[in-house]
């Protein structure tokens, strides 16, 4: 076929030469040439006498000089509108690295250097709005801290913003612009239609030099373990994706919002052509908290800890791969052991969407939502089987009573709270661990220097034993002259001794 085809471009070329007297009608003749070789060249590949996959091809690329003058501006013209520049600004208070010292100060007093030095510090990011009341999404690390946030449209109009939801699991935050009038939209689409291989188009506002589109593809899907946010279930995309573009649109070639532009894998800082989104869906799961009024984000709790199913594990349950979320723990009472979830047992699939590893299995169930309820095809025995598992809150069986730690104690500046499974969802912990938690560490606190982190579990201060948040604090009031406290941390006792 290709053969004739060349043989029909070798006559089209010798009428030419010699239809010199009519050069108008030299090129009808040429172009029906062409044509006519295109028209069978196409016909014999639906009958077979060509190459199915060149076929294939074929039917899919430009042909013609106006499909080659296809263009995004169109669909960037409908789309850009709804993509933001967000301003985030906070104040940072300076202090000498001996400021909170009980030794220097008896000596120096609190401020021998003069008061505390402010600046401020300013965070630039990107958003999409979703609503027409001004429901912008972004990242959770761009408004992060922040004390002041403002967005600015792509007409360079500023306006003021709330911040409604910070969901840091995630890596998003929904922010509502202080304006009474209807914005433009991206609408959202289903992430889950999404395939590699399709076009897209990133947007959002690089270096702070003005909004931005760049195209690419969808490169990979369900990316985990990248050390970007705690619930990690990636889009990758080769479009190129900057400093600055986080938070700003992964869109499809409907226009449809498919991703929040959030990370890149960066040696140099700029795009190597290996970026990471959010998938909408999970967008869609944020925004379901806001209009239930909620200002976080309520997970799904089942009761039970997951772990990877490795190479070994797979051939001893007679998986022909890696795959799965395997049961290591079941909380007593919980839905999953209500539903008979049983230790080693492997979740395949959750409502007929497979699981590849525990990451997976958490972002199935945030997409199904508490109160409803999944089904789970789970292997047992080398068996497999179905069971409904009803998706419900994490209960605060124990009262968190959270609190800010004080005084001249290595504790000093530390939040703590009693664990609970509700406060083990939030800390991303073992449901099933009890006792006294670090919720959230300053980075100039005591607790910080003496090296105190968030998650650590204090289980004794100078040889008693600490299983709640007011019984600590009250050790810490009757004062020591040295202290010498032991802590848990993933999963490890760690002893400490300070005078």
């Amino acid at each position: 076929m290709i053969q004739r085809l060349f043989v029909s471009i070798v006559l089209a070329l010798v009428v030419a030469t010699t239809w010199q007297a009519s050069p108008t009608h030299a090129q009808s003749g040429i172009d029906d040439l062409f044509r006519n070789a295109l028209d069978r060249l196409l016909e014999g590949s639906q009958t077979g006498t060509a190459d199915t996959g060149q076929a294939a091809v074929e039917d899919q690329v430009p042909v013609s000089q106006a499909q080659m003058a296809l263009s995004f501006a169109p669909l960037v013209k409908r789309v850009a509108p709804a993509v933001v520049n967000v301003y985030a600004a906070r104040t940072i208070v300076q202090r000498t690295p001996f400021a909170g010292d009980p030794f220097f100060e008896q000596f120096f007093g609190r401020n021998p250097f003069g008061p505390p030095q402010r600046r401020n510090q300013s965070n630039l990011g990107s958003g999409v709005i979703v609503e027409k009341s001004g429901i912008v999404i972004t990242n959770h690390h761009v408004i992060q801290n922040a004390d002041e946030v403002k967005v600015a449209l792509a007409d360079g109009r500023e306006f003021e913003s709330e911040i409604m939801l910070k969901d840091e699991k995630s890596d998003l935050a929904v922010l509502r612009i202080d304006a009474d009038e209807e914005f433009p939209v991206v609408s959202i689409g289903n992430s889950e239609d999404v395939e590699v291989g399709d076009l897209i188009l990133a947007i959002g506002n690089p270096f702070g030099v003005g909004q931005t589109v760049t195209s690419g593809i969808v490169s990979a899907l369900a990316r985990s373990q990248l050390g970007i946010s705690d619930f990690g279930f990636f889009i990758q995309t080769d479009a190129a994706i900057n400093p600055g573009n986080s938070g700003g649109a992964l869109v499809d070639m409907s226009g449809r919002l498919i991703g929040i532009n959030t990370a890149i894998f960066s040696r140099s800082g700029g795009s190597n052509g290996i970026g990471f989104a959010v998938p909408s869906n999970m967008v869609a799961v944020v925004l379901r908290s806001i209009a239930s009024g909620g200002d976080r984000v309520t997970r799904p709790w089942i009761g039970a800890t997951f772990q990877n199913v490795s190479s070994d594990i797979a051939d001893s349950l007679g998986l022909d791969r890696p795959g799965g979320a395997m049961v290591i723990a079941v909380a007593e009472d919980g839905p999953a052991e209500r539903a008979g979830l049983k230790l080693g047992d492997v979740v395949l699939a959750v409502n007929d969407q497979a699981v590849e590893h525990p990451d997976a299995l958490g972002y199935r169930l945030a997409t199904v939502g508490v109160g409803n309820v999944a089904r789970f095809e789970v292997l047992t025995r080398r068996e497999r089987r179905q069971i409904d598992i009803e998706l419900a809150a994490a209960p605060e069986t124990t009262p968190r009573r959270e609190m800010e730690l004080g005084g001249r104690t290595p504790f000093a500046g530390a939040r703590i709270a009693n664990l609970s499974p509700a406060v083990a969802e939030e800390l991303d912990m073992d449901a099933n661990k009890k006792g006294v938690v670090v919720t959230d560490v300053p980075s100039r606190s005591l607790a910080a220097r003496y090296g105190l982190r968030r998650r650590d579990i204090i289980r004794s201060v100078n040889g008693r034993e600490i299983v709640e948040t007011r019984q600590l604090a009250s050790v810490l009031e009757d004062g020591a002259f040295r202290w010498q406290f032991v802590i848990e941390r993933n999963g490890q006792l760690l002893r400490q001794f300070i005078r």
